[in-house]
């Protein structure tokens, strides 16, 4: 089944009985990053299975969960978890939170997302600023008919990760003493990962990270003149002269490793940011 206005508003309207007031930011969290914000209070959490027409996660690492709630004095809504294409969702599923997400208020969009890394000065729990992407997903969540009320039907794309916060990012991770690297997204459809000859191909193109996810969310925010700011966990390296075989455990074990370094960047950034900029 394929979403529109009508499945949006009532997702909205079950939403709007917990709490009646504009959130200002969205935050989907990654494989195993669950536990990256703690929250000075919490209106609601609900499982996504609760919320009319949503869909529900089924990737292990996902806990698959809204909550709703302030920190440092701006209010959020936190996924934890998200959904992909190789689960067998429509772009419009991916798009789904977003658009919510968007009726409810919010004007950024902060994604943090386990990723391999392409870019072979990277090491195994680097923290990257996504400055670009690449969408080799084969889909887009603005396909069939066009929302008017989010956005235009050809959005621009020319500067989809946001530059001032891009900059303060980077004055965060400064401030804190923590090593950022930069780079482009890949994003591939998945589930199965790359083979050698894919990932010198990848290489080819400029990407430094890969995954399965981030891109459709990212266009969609984009298409409803959100702010976006990603991270990519960078939880294994892809040699595509050294591939060795990767285990989906020790992605989650370098995710729980840098809950953390994660958890002290966000707080810190959400400190800073001007929720009416």
């Amino acid at each position: 089944m394929e979403l529109g206005i009508e499945h949006l508003r009532g997702a909205v309207a079950k939403l709007r009985e917990f709490w009646d007031k504009d959130y200002a930011i969205a935050f989907i969290t990654g494989s195993g990053l669950g536990e990256i914000l703690d929250m000075d209070h919490v209106h609601f959490e609900i499982p996504y299975s609760q919320i009319p027409f949503f869909p529900v996660s089924t990737v292990e690492g996902h806990l698959g969960k809204l909550i709703g709630g302030d920190l440092l004095g701006k209010v959020i809504l936190l996924f934890k978890g998200r959904f992909h294409l190789y689960e067998g969702y429509s772009p419009s599923h991916i798009a789904f939170p977003i658009w919510v997400s968007k009726l409810l208020g919010a004007k950024y969009l902060f994604i943090t997302s386990a990723s391999g890394g392409l870019n072979l000065e990277f090491r195994p729990g680097d923290l990257m600023l996504i400055k670009d992407h690449i969408n080799l997903t084969g889909k887009n969540p603005l396909t069939g008919p066009n929302i008017e009320e989010l956005g235009p039907r050809f959005p621009d794309m020319t500067a989809a990760y946001d530059p001032s916060l891009q900059s303060l990012a980077r004055e965060v991770a400064n401030a804190i003493g923590l090593p950022l690297k930069e780079g482009v997204y890949v994003a591939v459809h998945g589930p199965s990962l790359e083979t050698p000859a894919e990932t010198r191909f990848l290489r080819s193109i400029g990407a430094d990270a890969v995954g399965m996810s981030t891109v459709p969310e990212v266009i969609t925010a984009v298409h409803c003149g959100m702010k976006v700011l990603a991270i990519a966990l960078i939880c294994n390296i892809n040699d595509p002269d050294h591939m060795k075989k990767i285990d989906f455990e020790e992605v989650l074990r370098v995710a729980e490793m840098s809950t953390p370094h994660l958890r002290r960047f966000w707080k810190e950034l959400i400190g800073r940011l001007d929720p009416n900029a």
